[in-house]
C-alpha cells in the first residue's frame, strides 16, 4: 500500500515537473516576442505616419516612407505564392494520398525537399540570379525574386500539407468510401478542409520566410527604391530596407525599427486572417 502510495506520488511529481517546464518554456517565448516588439515601438513608433506609409525612400531612407517598398514586397510575395502553392500542395496530395509511403518515387521526393530545406538562401539567390536573371533574362525584377522565393517555398509547403493530410484518420476516408464518394471529392470535401488549419500554418511560416528574405533577394530583385511599375521592374523588399537602414545608412535607426515595426505588424495581420479563414473553411464544409 505504502509503495502504491509513493509511485502515485512520485508520478504526480513528475508531471509536475513537465508542466512547470512546459510554463517556464512558453513564458520565456511570450517575454522575449514583448521585449522585442516593446523595443521595435520605443524606437519607431514616434516616426510611424500615413505619410510614412504612402511615400518612397528620399535621401537612402533617412526621409520620405516605405509605400513603394511596401509595394514591391506585397508584389515579391503574391508571385512566390501565386507560383508556389499549387506546385506545393498538389505534390502534397500526390504524396499523402495517391503514392505509397514506401515507394522510391515518394522517398526521393521527400528527400529531395529535405535536402532543399536546408539550402542556405544565399544559395538561392545564386541560383535565383545564374537562372532566372540571367538565362531566363528576367534580370534584377520582382518577377525573378519571387520566383526564386517561389522555390525555397516549395519544401515548407509540401512538408506541412503532407503531414497535415497523412494525420487524418482513415476512417475519414473509408467512411467516404462507404458513401460512395469519389476520390476526388471526398479530397475536396472533406480531407482538405479538415487540414486547412495545418495547410494555414504552413503557408503561415512560408509568408514569415518570404517576408524575412534578404539574401536571396539581393540577387535576384535587386535594391531600388522607386516605386514597381511592372513585375519586370526592381524593387527592394521591406526586409532589405531594414537591413540597409540599420548597417549602412548613419541616421537610419528610427525608420529602421518603424520599418520593423510594420513588417511585424504586416506579420501578424496575415497570420490572423489566414487562421481565421482557415478555420472558418473547415467549420463550412464539415459541419
Amino acid at each position: 500500500m505504502l509503495e502504491t502510495v509513493n509511485r502515485i506520488w512520485r508520478s504526480g511529481y513528475r508531471d509536475l515537473f513537465a508542466q512547470t517546464i512546459i510554463y517556464i518554456a512558453v513564458a520565456f517565448v511570450c517575454v522575449v516576442f514583448i521585449w522585442i516588439l516593446s523595443d521595435l515601438i520605443r524606437g519607431g513608433i514616434a516616426h510611424i505616419s500615413w505619410d510614412f506609409l504612402i511615400e518612397s525612400p528620399r535621401d537612402a531612407g533617412r526621409a520620405g516612407g516605405i509605400g513603394s517598398i511596401l509595394v514591391s514586397t506585397l508584389l515579391l510575395l503574391l508571385v512566390a505564392l501565386v507560383v508556389a502553392l499549387p506546385l506545393a500542395w498538389t505534390t502534397a496530395i500526390l504524396l499523402a494520398e495517391y503514392v505509397p509511403v514506401t515507394s522510391k518515387f515518394g522517398i526521393t521526393v521527400r528527400y529531395s525537399l529535405q535536402v532543399l530545406a536546408g539550402v542556405p538562401s544565399i544559395v538561392f539567390g545564386l541560383f535565383g540570379n545564374a537562372f532566372f536573371s540571367i538565362y531566363l533574362g528576367l534580370g534584377f525584377s520582382i518577377l525573378s525574386g519571387g520566383l526564386t522565393l517561389a522555390c525555397m517555398l516549395l519544401p515548407i509547403l509540401v512538408s506541412t500539407a503532407e503531414a497535415g493530410l497523412r494525420a487524418l484518420p482513415d476512417s475519414y476516408r473509408l467512411s467516404a468510401a462507404a458513401l460512395g464518394l469519389s476520390r476526388s471529392a471526398t479530397l475536396f470535401q472533406l480531407l482538405l478542409p479538415a487540414a486547412a488549419p495545418t495547410l494555414a500554418a504552413g503557408l503561415l511560416l512560408g509568408i514569415g520566410r518570404a517576408l524575412a528574405e534578404t539574401a536571396a533577394l539581393l540577387f535576384t530583385s535587386g535594391y531600388v527604391e522607386r516605386m514597381p511599375g511592372s513585375l519586370l521592374d526592381s524593387g527592394r523588399a521591406l526586409a532589405l530596407h531594414i537591413f540597409d537602414l540599420s548597417m549602412n545608412v548613419p541616421g537610419g535607426d528610427a525608420p529602421a525599427n518603424a520599418s520593423a515595426l510594420v513588417l511585424v505588424a504586416l506579420l501578424l495581420g496575415i497570420n490572423i486572417f489566414a487562421m481565421k479563414l482557415a478555420y472558418g473553411l473547415q467549420r463550412k464544409r464539415i459541419i
